[in-house]
């Protein structure tokens, strides 16, 4: 099984982190690393099972939701080489938040785990530079 994770620490309380993050559907607050998020079907982008396409090319489901925790989870259905369907199987990647008590600022983890046939480097090589940019984008919003 291969994993990815990337972290990082968003200077902005966690209320407001989550509001920007929590709509599957709603990409802008990272416009300079997804350049276009299409809603697939009727579902809303708070709703397990709401789908999108990023870029043209990544295939994605909202797994689960939970604005308690602070976090939702999502798979990767089809995408480009490397996580292509026919390479990666049961892609399941997962947003965390937590507070950071001291700054009132939020903690940010977003990480995967997926099955792969030939080796995880190639999905960890791909993976963890997306997911830095977008944390970085992330970071830059409340900057």
């Amino acid at each position: 099984m291969g994993h990815c994770f990337n972290s990082t620490v968003v200077n902005a309380p966690i209320g407001r982190v989550w509001k920007t993050v929590r709509n599957f559907h709603d990409m802008s607050w990272c416009d300079s690393v997804i350049t276009s998020c299409t809603a697939v079907g009727k579902i809303a982008g708070d709703e397990v099972g709401a789908k999108r396409v990023l870029n043209g090319a990544f295939q994605e489901t909202l797994m689960s939701i939970d604005d308690d925790d602070h976090c939702f989870s999502y798979s990767i259905d089809d995408g480009p080489e490397p996580v292509s369907k026919e390479s990666v199987s049961e892609y399941i990647g997962t947003v965390t938040l937590r507070p950071v008590t001291d700054t009132n600022a939020t903690f940010v983890q977003w990480e995967s785990d997926y099955e792969i046939k030939e080796s995880e480097d190639l999905v960890a090589g791909f993976c963890n530079p997306i997911y830095a940019a977008l944390l970085e984008a992330l970071k830059a919003k409340f900057a």
